[in-house]
């Protein structure tokens, strides 16, 4: 049994690119390499433009689309993940360099990528579901905003007198320096946004964004514009990834942790995101774990290599298996073509116009903003939900992401406590000589003479706890039945709420029965030294045999009177 444990175990953390080699035929190699060349195509402006969107240089978003794109493909849990620099790290990324450096970033990357790792080889990818889809709307809107608000000034072509870093400083110097606006570089990012909007519906197979970049390019060169390109802003290096170590102390470490975990939870959730996607496309099921620690492993390579946090890319998997792409060799082709590309004609990408950069990150924008689902919160979801994905979205555009997902997690986990302690009641059972007045349709059983009977629904936690108070108020009686069959977990507040009950009852010389306790409240309660205290014959596993217990004790208790 210990052996084939083990062996499952082992089979749950092995790569998809392993099990999918078993079968691999001549044709499929074809079908793979084919994929792999066009979403390369693809990734290359878009990488570009993220490194930009980023605050760094252009070919640092080419490192990290080879270097994690080889190592998410080659140890992934996925058949078909394109791993790269994705817009939802834009923003983060920008204010770790812009205020720590690049070493800053390099470390928060490594930190993040072990801590990914730590998540897959605990088994956390399943938990990761746990984190409300309304966070993950919320600061994926927020990041969307942020992105638009970051391009503008490219856009329009503004020149800026200051460089401001928040996104409310942005939006206060576009404002200020709209008398800088250049024409000609908007008429070049109107042009590209028409091409990246109609492209597709002519002729998908060509990237809208590599045309909208060539188009952009020769108007620039051709007409003689005066328009600002990536060349005349950036130094682009086509050398190949160098592994890099910056200097690590623990004060850095420590005040940059936080980020650390933001990248590690947001990679983590994209990441496993895109596999379900990708999952439902081709009929598979990905390995949630591997997958984590793929990431992790390829989000250290990328840092280490000069690049910065990478991801699955929903586009780029979708684009790969609408291609032929069904096993990881799609990826490590796509890597492949991508470090060609930066050896060879990365001198090219400087004649890519700003504008052009902007447009493209306008429409990746507006397809990572889920606006439609945003939409359907409004319409149909409760206002607590709509109350966290707005808190979420303006803390992301406000602050940060760090802020954001903290004071998320925190407002979604009180108010699912609040409606966890709203549905949770304690209400009296009363004799009505059997007519069936029970809300469930059970019939009352009949109850002896000073027994009261409480039954207790929903889960008995901290915030649910002033519920129970009044379980005793009325002390003439000889029993008390507490009956927790719809009781399916308890914590230590509500143990001592029942203690508290315990020790009143034998105050008042009140015997204490409980009926049919699940298992976690009954374990509890035994830890606790409940079960001990009340004693375990007035533990029942039925109401009626609770009943009868009650009965007997009314019945000694008569005795005694006599």
């Amino acid at each position: 049994m210990a052996e084939n444990q083990a062996v499952q175990t082992k089979e749950k953390l092995k790569p998809k690119l392993f099990s999918v080699m078993k079968n691999y035929s001549g044709g499929q190699l074809m079908k793979d390499v084919v994929a792999g060349v066009i979403v390369a195509i693809i990734a290359l402006p878009l990488s570009i433009a993220l490194a930009l969107a980023s605050g760094v240089n252009p070919e640092q978003g080419l490192y990290t689309a080879i270097i994690a794109g080889f190592l998410v493909a080659l140890l992934g849990g996925s058949r078909v993940q394109i791993a790269g620099p994705t817009a939802a790290f834009a923003t983060i990324v920008a204010g770790i360099v812009a205020t720590e450096g690049m070493d800053g970033l390099i470390i928060s990357t490594v930190i993040a990528g072990i801590l990914m790792i730590i998540m897959g080889f605990c088994r956390f990818g399943s938990l990761l579901k746990y984190i409300p889809s309304t966070i993950t709307a919320g600061f994926t809107f927020g990041i969307a905003v942020t992105i638009v608000i970051g391009q503008i000034k490219d856009f329009l072509g503004l020149t800026f007198q200051n460089k401001p870093i928040e996104t409310v400083e942005k939006v206060e110097e576009i404002f200020r320096c709209m008398g800088t606006l250049n024409w000609q570089a908007l008429v070049v990012g109107l042009v590209s946004l028409a091409v990246m909007i109609f492209w597709p519906k002519k002729l998908e197979k060509i990237p809208a964004s590599l045309i909208a970049v060539i188009v952009g390019a020769l108007m620039v060169s051709l007409l003689k514009m005066n328009v600002n390109t990536i060349g005349d802003l950036y130094t682009i290096s086509s050398t190949p990834p160098k592994f890099t170590i910056p200097e690590v102390t623990f004060e850095r470490v420590k005040g940059l942790f936080l980020n650390a975990v933001t990248i590690a939870v947001l990679a983590a959730v994209e990441s496993l995101l895109s596999c379900v996607v990708a999952d439902g496309m081709i009929g598979s099921k990905h390995r949630s774990n591997m997958e984590l620690i793929a990431q992790g492993v390829a989000n250290i390579g990328s840092a280490l290599f000069g690049g910065i946090p990478a991801t699955g890319a929903i586009a780029r998997t979708a684009a790969n298996i609408k291609n032929g792409g069904r096993t990881p060799i799609s990826g490590i082709v796509h890597s492949i073509v991508l470090l060609i590309i930066l050896l060879v004609l990365i001198p090219f990408a400087s004649l890519i116009p700003m504008p052009t950069i902007a447009a493209i990150l306008f429409i990746v924008a507006y397809n990572m903003c889920g606006w439609r689902n945003i939409r359907n919160v409004f319409k149909t979801a409760p206002k607590s939900d709509i109350i966290v994905l707005c808190v979420t979205l303006v803390l992301t555009v406000v602050f940060d992401l760090v802020v954001a997902i903290a004071v998320g997690l925190v407002l979604a986990s009180l108010l699912f406590m609040k409606r966890m302690a709203d549905v949770t009641e304690a209400h009296a059972w009363v004799d009505v000589d059997n007519e069936d007045t029970d809300p469930d349709n059970i019939t009352l059983k009949k109850i002896p003479e000073n027994t009261k009977v409480f039954e207790i629904n929903g889960p008995m936690f901290f915030a649910a706890t002033d519920k129970f108070r009044y379980l005793l108020d009325d002390t003439n009686i000889d029993v008390l039945c507490i009956r927790m069959r719809d009781v399916p977990a308890i914590d230590t507040t509500g143990v001592e709420a029942l203690s508290r009950i315990a020790q009143r009852c034998k105050r008042h010389d009140i015997q204490l029965v409980f009926s049919h306790v699940n298992e976690q409240p009954m374990h509890a309660m035994e830890k606790a030294g409940l079960i001990e205290a009340v004693g375990r014959e007035n533990f029942c596993s039925h109401i009626d045999e609770a009943l009868l217990r009650a009965e007997a004790i009314e019945q000694e208790c008569q005795k005694k009177k006599k």
